[in-house]
């Protein structure tokens, strides 16, 4: 299937590191998209609450240099490093496990370039689900910041009701997604049936198709 949103995945870079964190070994996760544009304009939507509601979730806290923040749903954390237009840090607190997400903003063009980090210490889980376990559901938020920054006033699209991912666009995108991180873990060192095995689990996960350990 070919289409907008298609194509915005296609033009995201994914790629996987192995990292180390406090001594323990760890992976990273990574995309990088040019946004049509400015960096103040997308420092805004990244970190206004009003505009994250429409283009990712409903955020409350403290959002400035060491505030505590809460999106609705899904995880916490501490403000780690703040620096207008460039780059936010913070600690990602889900479940009762910690891992560290990093955004930079980069003029490019006539856009700019959104790279998002997300590190944890490696998990039992990551050999069954690999990298498109984190990885996908950041594909869904890039998707989300590009609908909102092409129609700023809109309110939460469509894309974002709990039945889209079945729908025959949501599964399209969500396979391309998991492949592209099957990919990056091969880059990254996996064996090809491993990362690809890990894709397809993930791919179940996010269309509903399979509970988590199922």
């Amino acid at each position: 299937m070919n289409s907008p949103l298609i194509a915005g995945l296609r033009g995201t870079v994914h790629e996987v590191k192995n990292v180390e964190i406090d001594g323990k070994p760890g992976k990273a996760v990574v995309l990088s998209r040019v946004y049509d544009t400015d960096a103040p304009d997308l420092w805004d939507a990244l970190t206004r609450p009003e505009r994250l509601a429409r283009s990712f979730l409903p955020v409350t806290g403290d959002l400035k240099l060491g505030g505590r923040y809460q999106f609705t749903g899904n995880a916490g954390g501490t403000i780690t490093a703040c620096d207008p237009h460039r780059r936010i840090a913070a600690t990602w607190e889900f479940g009762g496990g910690v891992s560290w997400v990093v955004l930079t903003l980069a003029p490019e063009g006539n856009g700019t370039r959104l790279t998002l980090e997300h590190s944890a210490e490696l998990n039992p889980m990551w050999p069954q689900y690999g990298a498109g376990a984190v990885g996908i559901g950041w594909d869904l938020a890039f998707m989300g910041f590009g609908l909102h920054l092409a129609n700023p006033d809109a309110a939460r699209p469509g894309q974002a009701a709990a039945e889209w991912p079945a729908s025959p666009e949501g599964l399209a995108y969500i396979r391309e997604a998991s492949e592209a991180w099957g990919r990056a873990d091969i880059a990254a060192g996996t064996a090809r049936d491993e990362a690809f095995a890990s894709a397809e689990n993930s791919r179940k996960f996010y269309t509903g198709e399979a509970a988590p350990g199922g």
